[in-house]
């Protein structure tokens, strides 16, 4: 592997972190979301 190769293999990983971990929040947010939608009262009085 050739040493622009590897550095440009470096900075595409390590920009792809934030965005995993966003991702990752979001689909949490998401999922949470959902579920209180769900479960929440449907009767309002």
């Amino acid at each position: 592997m050739g040493t622009l190769e590897y550095v440009m293999w470096h900075i595409l990983g390590y920009a792809a972190i934030p965005f995993i971990i966003l991702a990752g929040f979001i689909a949490v947010a998401a999922v949470c979301i959902g579920i209180l939608s769900v479960s929440k009262d449907k009767q309002i009085d």
